[in-house]
């Protein structure tokens, strides 16, 4: 008789590594998405990038990694920690080999219906009469990147497995392969030198060296996974067969939340769909905009839900029913405690010091002060959801754990339909403004902030979704899941660090965007940690306990 599993990894600081992971990788996106933005600046082609890499992403956002959190890791682990381990490698091979069919099928489907996909995600590229032909090449753009969708999903399966495993690192630092395949493919056609004005032909040039970059970078994502999950699974056996055992369980899982990713997903493409018919720049502006709002989220919500899907489910069902709530309920609100401290301070970050970041990332080459002003703007109004986006990651994953994948995807459906309504006539009210008479502006800017109210949008629907979440969970689970009082506590320690960082902002010389943004930022920083310190919030050791176990460890 198999034994149950016993846990060879520490079941704490397993945030640590998916933090540092994700770090990495969101570090060489930050670098590629500069390199796009050196190049392409907040132009035509910069909106075609944003809209090839969005447009296939809908098959690894419904199939990939939020998905396969929610029927795939929950079941798996619960095999592994009941010692089936053979019974959960044939499980892993039947899931692998249905996705395999499965993002096969669509990629190759992507690829043949790659026009009528353009003229849906972004119609506003049809009425092009410029010297540049945004649809004719995000055709050309969907059509290479697409396939590289499907291995990103077997890249996400891979995740799965890993982190069943309490091998967090490695599968979130291999996105950095990707990121580094579009810069390495960038810098070989673009070069190193000062970026003048490129003509339109060396432009395409880089727009589908981007595409094939992508292609490869995703291939090496998957592939650096492989020995990892070959030494863990055992029993694995490639099979396309819907009855072996834990499949019929993921699949009823698998389509609620596939309906409430798909709706997600549909707030994202409709964002994109609507800026689509703004001026030139707005698509790239909520690409560029994204890229760093997406960095805390993922930093430090993703980090701490990912990290504890797998100890949810094993509490859940390890345990008996009056236990595993109070486990529960004590385990989900020490994690979103531990989520507030490091994205509080992001958040006060972001909205005073967020034209000083954007520009450190982006101000270079063709990215110039209108595009600066536009990406801050944007950013700053999906900064205004950012706390309840990253506090949302973790109540879906304690319904997964719970398994309930039903209640997330309705409330994510009620979220996307409150966020479009009001997305049409903020995004028209404040496209009546533009950035012209901003500081710095160039003369005779045309950049208007029709994208600002499509991202204020998102922020409100956001802080709607985490309403929806605790009142349903807190109808489950009795108790307080919110700590509202200690995030109002951090936020105060956020904003007297910031007006200290603020203070050493104006007293310091001109220097580089870069080092100016160092010198600001890593104060702010340094005062938020040295001011929680002091006051002795409780957080701050929770990380540090989380890092010391993890460097002992490494001893």
């Amino acid at each position: 008789m198999s034994q149950p599993e016993e846990p060879s990894r520490s079941k704490s600081g397993g945030a640590v590594l998916v933090a540092a992971g994700i770090l990495l990788s969101r570090v060489f996106g930050l670098v590629r998405q500069a390199a796009v933005a050196r190049f392409f600046g907040v132009g035509p082609h910069a909106d075609v990038v944003n809209t090839a890499f969005r447009a296939p992403n809908i098959l690894q956002n419904l199939l990939g990694e939020g998905t396969l959190s929610a029927a795939f890791i929950p079941i798996y682990s619960r095999m592994v920690a009941e010692g089936r381990r053979e019974e959960a490698g044939r499980f892993a091979g039947a899931v692998f080999g249905l996705l395999l069919v499965a993002a096969g099928g669509l990629s190759l489907l992507g690829m043949a219906l790659a026009k009528p996909i353009v003229a849906v995600l972004a119609a506003g590229f049809l009425n092009d009469t410029g010297p540049v032909d945004r649809y004719a090449l995000a055709v050309a753009a969907v059509r290479i990147i697409f396939p590289m969708t499907g291995l990103l999903v077997l890249s996400a399966w891979a995740l799965g497995v890993l982190n069943s495993h309490r091998l967090f690192f490695l599968s979130y630092v291999a996105p950095v392969l990707w990121n580094v395949a579009i810069i390495s493919a960038l810098v070989w056609v673009g070069g190193f030198g000062r970026v003048e004005v490129l003509p339109l032909a060396a432009l395409d040039r880089l727009l589908f060296a981007a595409c094939w970059g992508a292609l490869a970078g995703g291939a090496l994502q998957f592939l650096v996974q492989l020995p990892g999950v070959v030494r863990v699974l055992r029993g694995f056996r490639l099979s396309f067969s819907t009855r072996v055992p834990g499949v019929p369980e993921a699949l009823r899982a698998f389509g609620p939340v596939v309906a409430g990713r798909g709706v997600v997903q549909l707030a994202g493409y409709l964002d994109l769909f609507l800026a689509s018919f703004l001026m030139d720049g707005a698509p790239a502006a909520l690409g560029y905009a994204q890229q760093l709002y997406m960095l805390p989220i993922s930093l430090f919500g993703m980090s701490v839900a990912a990290a504890e899907l797998p100890e949810l489910a094993r509490l859940r069902h390890g345990e008996g029913d009056a236990d595993a709530a109070a486990g529960l309920l004590s385990r989900v609100r020490r994690s979103l405690r531990q989520v507030a401290f490091l994205n509080v301070p992001t958040f006060a970050g972001y909205l005073t010091f967020g034209y000083l970041i954007v520009g450190a990332f982006y101000r270079r080459g063709s990215f110039q002060a209108a595009g600066n002003w536009l990406v801050y703007l944007v950013l700053a109004a999906y900064t205004l959801g950012l706390l309840a986006a990253t506090s949302s990651r973790l109540l879906q994953n304690t319904f997964y754990a719970l398994g309930d994948t039903r209640r997330p995807a309705r409330i994510a459906a009620q979220r996307v339909a409150v966020s479009a309504a009001l997305a049409v006539p903020l995004m028209l009210v404040l496209d009546r403004w533009s950035v012209a008479d901003l500081p710095g502006v160039e003369t005779g800017s045309e950049i208007h902030l029709g994208a600002v109210g499509l991202a204020l949008a998102s922020g409100i629907g956001a802080w709607l979704e985490l309403i929806w979440l605790r009142s349903a969970l807190a109808a489950r689970l009795t108790g307080s899941f919110l700590p509202a009082r200690e995030m109002g506590r951090l936020l105060l320690l956020a904003v007297a660090a910031a007006l200290a960082a603020a203070a050493l902002w104006w007293a310091l010389p001109p220097l580089h965007p870069l080092a100016q943004a160092a010198l600001v930022v890593g104060g702010y920083g340094v005062a938020y940690l040295l001011l929680s310190h002091f006051m002795a919030a409780e957080e701050l050791g929770f990380w540090i306990g989380r890092f010391s176990r993890r460097l002992r460890k490494a001893e």
